[in-house]
């Protein structure tokens, strides 16, 4: 097998295993850690993780053809609804030890899973928060140039647009994983994603 960062997304990698097939991996911030059964691949002295499509929306938003992501060494990144830290851990990953995310997690039965994962990952660090209220967790998170969010509320965007007011810095970038069914079952979901981008927009989104 052999392990190549891929072309397009910096800090994602690409593992070729011996069979021909492709997997998405990053490098692993905590050699050793499996943070929810993924494979470890070992190479050239370098142990990565598989990024599982099936796991992760971000991962299969990227074999999607995602055309771009903004997610680099150092960011500092408020992660809305990190759940178990699944997506979390691989942009832990990609972020390195000079990153951080805060991660917003409503569900305290969830944190305490994450908990397990931040154990060995000082760069996430878990608030147990409602999303809907930033103001309220204001003091504990600091400024950040991206935000990531994975909400299931009707209210998506505007959450984002509240959340962004707060803490997003100018020219910050925005990565929003829009569930159509929890906004709306009555209507379709491109007419839910237009609804959810225009608002979006009135928020100061490009």
């Amino acid at each position: 097998m052999r392990v190549y960062e891929h072309e397009r997304w910096k800090g994602v990698y690409v593992a070729e295993l011996d069979d021909g097939s492709l997997r998405l991996a990053t490098k692993n911030l905590v050699p050793g850690q499996r943070v929810y059964g993924e494979r470890l691949f070992n190479y050239e002295g370098v142990e990565y993780r598989e990024w599982n499509a099936y796991r992760s929306k971000l991962a299969a938003a990227l074999l999607k053809g995602l055309e771009e992501l903004p997610v680099k060494e150092g960011d500092r990144i408020l992660y809305l609804g990190i759940a178990s830290g699944t997506t979390a851990s691989h942009i832990s990953d990609i972020i390195g030890s000079k990153g951080l995310i805060y991660g917003v997690e409503f569900s305290p039965r969830v944190i305490r899973d994450l908990m397990q994962v931040v154990a060995d990952r000082r760069n996430i660090l878990p608030i147990l928060a409602d999303a809907r209220t930033p103001e309220r967790y204001r003091l504990m998170v600091g400024m950040v140039n991206g935000l990531y969010a994975d909400v299931a509320q009707p209210e998506q965007a505007d959450i984002v647009n509240r959340n962004a007011r707060l803490f997003l810095e100018d020219g910050g970038y925005l990565l929003l994983a829009i569930k159509a069914r929890s906004i709306d079952v009555t209507r379709e979901p491109s007419d839910i994603y237009l609804r959810e981008m225009k608002r979006l927009a009135q928020g100061g989104f490009e």
